[in-house]
């Protein structure tokens, strides 16, 4: 028999009754909500009163070198290393973003990590698990009704048309609807004019639940979003168009995160879920706390390459927190690098070329320029570094020695080998020695990389410089415009959310490696005032994913000769 799918995997174990992974963790039984018997809702004054004994635990984020299409398996090391500091003595949790829909049933399937490293239940992680992303969807989208309501009664507010940024959004990736023409069919049906659909992950509402600290903040922060502009161009907030109370009822239970466990009963928080390419990229502040509360050591998770959603957490959700790290772990593999060194191409859905699974050290120490520079872009914020290479069969040991020798003279505090995929927590133990005594050295010295009040342009200059490697950045007339209104109106403290390709250091998916000779070119800049930050769109980034020609949810079904269990989730 070969290796077990993931969904074999998580069904062979019997996952502890959720009340029991709560309790040990100190919450009382009138904090936890269960949704069934695997998973639950924790309360936030359950939350604040176990902040209240003064103990916190190290805080670690595991980002990554740039991606491949297929992932480099950086949920599953997140994971693994939870359970591998378990493993070792250290009452360690993981805390990690819940899916979006679009990636289950388009390429690359689920989000609970793979192998013998994965939070359980996989099916009711990957698919609604307690119904979060819905009730965001649902308050954004009533916020879009209720501005399209307001036109059709007159528009008393006297909101320019041309001025709305409030799209409506979805969960699944759906090219057909970003862009549209709404209102037809006559004038009961609202006022024609031209709109736009994201997918749900990329909402402003999933940045403010990911970034509020509590229901209070969670509802100041929904009273901030702006949808639009006056004809004398003065923002248009939920708060003038009286729906932000609504907004907030509607997610007044999906801000308390949830509590699953991993396969060997650790505690995982799962809470918020935005995109790093688009968004910021990172799970909710409040699921990090309650770990940090009750954990010696919290493993979170920051989306695609350290450029991408480590950047942001450095910037955007720690300035929002107040917490600062105690190390960070980048994870590579091997096929990745020897893509990033111009051998071999990665295309979702396809057989995996064989140049890849062939030893090549040159290529691999060529393409760890790319980790090269992601050691040098986490170490810029003060954050001591250990290296993950995420094992496959066909690596080779002189590949891997390649790749810790790149990163050990590149600046990483350690690199470890790790198996934890096909080992669990035992095949990250050593992994876990060297986190906990990177987390524990003191080593970190903690700062973002340009000040509140440096300008706007400039921050983006900062990060396309210092963080991508760029000669400069190439902002748009029209851009440059909105950024110098932005801070006329008062935003210019706000850090900023670069949306670009995830897959290369650059704006350019196809500049593999680590690029340099390039400028970034800024085509809009559009402003998320609830949120707390503006994001500047790099390139041809879209906000709506598409689905590829074999998408996977062909493959899901339900076996109904077993009791309709799911079939298909990888």
């Amino acid at each position: 028999m070969g290796f077990p799918s993931d969904l074999e995997i998580a069904r062979g174990v019997t996952p502890k009754p959720i009340g029991e992974v709560a309790a040990a963790l100190g919450f009382h039984d009138d904090e936890v909500e269960p949704y069934g018997r695997t998973k639950a809702k924790l309360s936030i004054e359950g939350i604040e009163r176990l902040e209240k004994s003064g103990a916190r635990g190290k805080y670690v984020v595991v980002t990554a070198i740039s991606p491949t299409p297929l992932g480099e398996g950086k949920t599953t090391t997140t994971v693994g290393l939870a359970q591998g500091l378990n493993k070792i003595g250290h009452r360690a949790a993981v805390a990690i973003r819940q899916p979006s829909l679009g990636p289950v049933f388009g390429i690359k399937g689920g989000a609970a990590g793979g192998g013998y490293s994965q939070v359980i239940p996989m099916e009711e992680f990957n698919l609604h698990l307690t119904g979060d992303v819905h009730a965001i969807g649902a308050a954004h989208n009533l916020a879009a009704a209720f501005l399209d309501n307001h036109l059709h009664h007159g528009n008393a507010l006297n909101i320019d048309l041309r001025s709305i940024t409030w799209p409506r959004v979805v969960d699944i990736s759906d090219r057909a609807v970003r862009k549209t023409i709404i209102g037809l069919g006559g004038r009961d049906n609202g006022v024609v004019r031209e709109s736009e659909t994201v997918i749900t992950v990329a909402s402003e509402v999933m940045a403010v639940l990911a970034l509020a600290s509590d229901l209070a903040d969670l509802r100041a922060r929904l009273g901030r979003i702006v949808v639009a502009e006056t004809a004398d161009g003065k923002p248009v907030t939920t708060e003038d168009l009286k729906v932000a109370g609504s907004m907030a009822a509607l997610l007044r239970d999906a801000i308390k995160p949830n509590l699953l466990q991993t396969l060997e009963g650790g505690p995982a928080f799962v809470h918020a879920g935005p995109f790093a390419n688009i968004a910021h990229g990172n799970n909710s502040i409040i699921a990090d706390r309650a770990a940090l509360a009750t954990s010696e050591i919290v493993v979170t998770e920051a989306g695609f390459g350290a450029d991408m959603g480590a950047e942001k957490f450095f910037d955007i959700k720690c300035r929002a927190s107040g917490l600062a790290p105690d190390a960070a772990v980048i994870v590579a593999t091997v096929r990745a690098l020897k893509m990033h060194g111009g051998v071999g191409k990665i295309v979702a859905g396809k057989p995996l070329d064989p140049a890849l699974s062939a030893e090549n050290v040159a290529a691999v120490t060529a393409g760890a320029q790319n980790l090269v520079k992601q050691i040098e872009n986490v170490r810029a914020f003060g954050i001591p570094v250990v290296v993950a290479v995420n094992a496959f069969p066909t690596d080779t040991v002189a590949e891997h020695e390649a790749i810790c020798s790149v990163a050990l003279a590149a600046g990483a505090r350690a690199a470890v080998v790790t198996t934890h995929f096909t080992d669990g927590g035992a095949g990250a133990a050593t992994l876990a020695e060297a986190v906990w005594a990177a987390a524990t050295s003191g080593e970190a010295k903690f700062a973002p990389i340009y000040a509140d009040d440096m300008p706007l342009a400039q921050k983006i200059e900062t990060i396309a410089k210092r963080i991508y490697g760029a000669d400069g950045v190439d902002i748009a007339p029209a851009a440059a415009k909105r950024l110098a209104r932005l801070e006329e109106l008062g935003y210019g403290h706000l850090p900023i959310c670069m949306a670009k390709t995830q897959y290369s250091l650059s704006h350019d998916a196809s500049k593999l490696g680590r690029p340099t000779g390039f400028r970034v070119p800024v085509k809009a800049v559009t402003l998320a005032a609830g949120a707390g930050f503006i994001t500047a769109v790099c390139g041809d980034m879209r906000l709506m994913p598409g689905l590829n020609k074999s998408p996977g949810g062909e493959r899901i079904d339900l076996d109904l000769e077993h009791g309709g269990e799911i079939v298909g989730l990888f």
